[in-house]
């Protein structure tokens, strides 16, 4: 029988306890209470290199958010959908609380012109089918291309945020923490993006988790983000966590980041008090691309929190980054290691930012068989996974998915989520949402309750009070009635040589009646059953005319079989830049088996 759950996990009182009142009904109150304290800060990167700081006030964001709801009320009714096509700036957030403030349901997404997330534009617009759209005048053009040249439908109204009349005025209208908030569009990393309906108590709520967690300081702790406010971390935690409490935020275009990551960590030295987050690529990222010069004049030690999430984490990455930045004041127990996802609102569990993440070696073939038991680091079939903690304000079980029994500690299962967070389903997708959040617990609960499950489609196991998310369901690769987990082939592969570039590999599996291109290599598996492929982008750091393409497919083509004891059936090189990825980042193995199969993959040269 399932032992006790960790300690620390939440009991039905203390999540009942969690405030659902509404976040738009706090912005009035700082308006009234703090109307001259700093809100937002956007840093504008565009004429200045150092950046240029454009700030807000609680008095002014409220007041610009009733205006804009006064323009929307004015062509459209309460429970409307209106997307927001907007760039990255205070504009955007202006235009999100209006939607809150007028009944409104919000669609966040992005300006047309991004750039590879046209088709994902278009899917996404085609299935909230908003009547309004917010935008901003630079904006604008770029936003009347996209209805000139697609067949999705013309909004009834076109409004830019900035241009709106700030002298009309908004009564604020009763708001139930059970009224729909907006619709976060999933990342698409194993199916077509899903509308998830998330409320405005499942707003409020996640902020006050997020908050639980931090232990954060009203009106002191600030957010520092660069991530998108279309995706469900950036958008919860740079727009819901400082409402939540009044706390200052400050934030950045994801570009701007990705062309000079040290900005992200200038901005957090100039805070006493702050907290983050971000994918782990991005740790990686600022482990490798800041200079001992550019690293000079920083001073981390008042970051309390380096939340790493949205993607598997990597106790490498963990390592690096603190060894990176160790002599900058960063300390190895803010980095907090969490789990999350957009069905939840997005935070589900995390590890304690007074502790040091813990990171545990696992045998291999056990966790494939569903049982975690741990190893020796050295040993040859060990994996090494980083614990997320426990869940803050909700229950969380491990779950096999076919009989619905909570499984014993030490077991792998289905992560299962219950809790005030959980949204209200997906758009326009009844079939799906019965599947997703309608499940029941069978057999012995303890102290859980029978339904409603989110029913998350990753695993995971409980071991030593923590949580260890192994994988997702819809990923696993199956050779030989074996499971494997693509993320560790995937590592194999980008350790077996030079030339595969770091962490940008997928690996999958293909029908076994499916040509592909895949060259049948000896020991495939017969007609009928998966092989498996990995596609790898190339090291752009090896010179191409250096690059031996053979060597590379050789080498992991070993490295494979001896840490995996799998045959791969097909290894292709592509270009950088090649791998198709959600609108989050991720990598989309999904996307990337479609194109493989398709022929579609800017490939360098095949395998030999």
């Amino acid at each position: 029988m399932p032992t006790d759950m960790p300690a620390g996990t939440p009991t039905a009182a203390s999540i009942a306890a969690l405030d659902r009142t509404p976040l738009i009904e706090r912005l009035g109150r700082w308006a009234d209470s703090y109307p001259d304290d700093r809100a937002y800060t956007y840093m504008d990167y565009t004429t200045d290199i150092d950046g240029v700081a454009v700030d807000m006030t609680w008095a002014e964001l409220d007041r610009r958010a009733r205006a804009v709801a006064a323009a929307l009320r004015a062509v459209t009714d309460p429970g409307q959908r209106v997307a927001i096509l907007a760039p990255q700036n205070l504009d955007y957030i202006v235009g999100f609380l209006g939607c809150m403030y007028a009944r409104l349901i919000a669609v966040p997404l992005f300006s047309p012109d991004l750039p590879g997330h046209a088709d994902r534009l278009l899917a996404v617009y085609g299935d909230a089918e908003p009547e309004c759209v917010l935008t901003t005048t630079p904006a604008l053009p770029h936003v009347e291309a996209f209805f000139d040249q697609n067949t999705v439908p013309r909004p009834k109204q076109i409004l830019t945020v900035d241009t709106v009349d700030t002298s009309l005025r908004w009564e604020a209208e009763p708001v139930a923490p059970d009224d729909l908030a907006y619709l976060q569009y999933t990342s698409g990393s194993t199916r077509v993006p899903a509308g998830v309906m998330v409320t405005h108590g499942n707003f409020a709520v996640n902020a006050e988790q997020c908050w639980g967690t931090f232990d954060g300081i009203p009106r002191v702790s600030s957010g520092v983000n660069w991530l998108p406010l279309f995706h469900d971390m950036g958008l919860v935690t740079a727009v819901a966590l400082p409402l939540a409490y009044a706390s200052p935020a400050v934030l950045m275009d994801p570009v701007a980041f990705i062309m000079r990551p040290i900005r992200w960590l200038e901005l957090l030295s100039k805070q006493d008090h702050a907290f983050t987050c971000a994918p782990n690529f991005a740790y990686e990222y600022l482990s490798t691309k800041v200079t001992d010069e550019e690293k000079a004049a920083l001073d981390l030690s008042g970051v309390q929190v380096f939340m790493n999430g949205a993607e598997t984490i990597r106790e490498g990455t963990l390592t690096r980054y603190l060894d990176a930045y160790r002599d900058n004041g960063l300390r190895a127990e803010v980095q907090v290691p969490a789990y999350g996802l957009a069905e939840a609102t997005v935070y589900v569990a995390s590890s304690s930012r007074y502790e040091a993440p813990t990171a545990t070696a696992f045998d291999r073939d056990a966790l494939n068989r569903g049982v975690a038991e741990p190893c020796d680091r050295a040993a040859e079939r060990a994996t090494v996974l980083v614990g997320c903690g426990t869940p803050y304000g909700q229950h969380l079980a491990i779950v096999d998915p076919a009989s619905r029994v909570r499984l014993p500690d030490g077991h792998v299962g289905e992560i299962w989520v219950h809790g005030p967070n959980v949204t209200a389903g997906y758009w326009n997708r009844p079939a799906d949402t019965a599947e997703t959040f309608g499940a029941s617990l069978a057999g012995t609960r303890g102290d859980l309750p029978e339904r409603p499950w989110l029913r998350t489609g990753d695993l995971g196991v409980w071991y030593d009070g923590q949580l260890y998310v192994t994988g997702r369901i819809k990923d696993l690769v199956i050779i030989d009635g074996r499971n494997h987990y693509p993320q560790d082939i995937e590592y194999t592969a980008y350790h077996a040589d030079e030339g595969v570039r770091r962490e940008y590999v997928a690996a999958f599996a293909v029908d076994g009646t499916t040509d592909g291109t895949g060259d049948g290599a000896e020991g495939d598996a017969g007609e009928g059953t998966e092989r498996l492929v990995v596609v790898a982008e190339r090291n752009r750091r090896v010179p191409i005319k250096r690059l031996d393409v053979a060597a590379v497919t050789a080498a992991v083509r070993a490295a494979v079989k001896h840490h995996h004891d799998a045959h791969l059936h097909d290894f292709v090189l592509i270009e950088p830049g090649g791998l198709p990825r959600t609108s989050s980042g991720k990598i989309s193995r999904t996307a990337c088996r479609r194109a493989y199969l398709d022929g579609a993959l800017p490939v360098t040269v095949t395998g030999a």
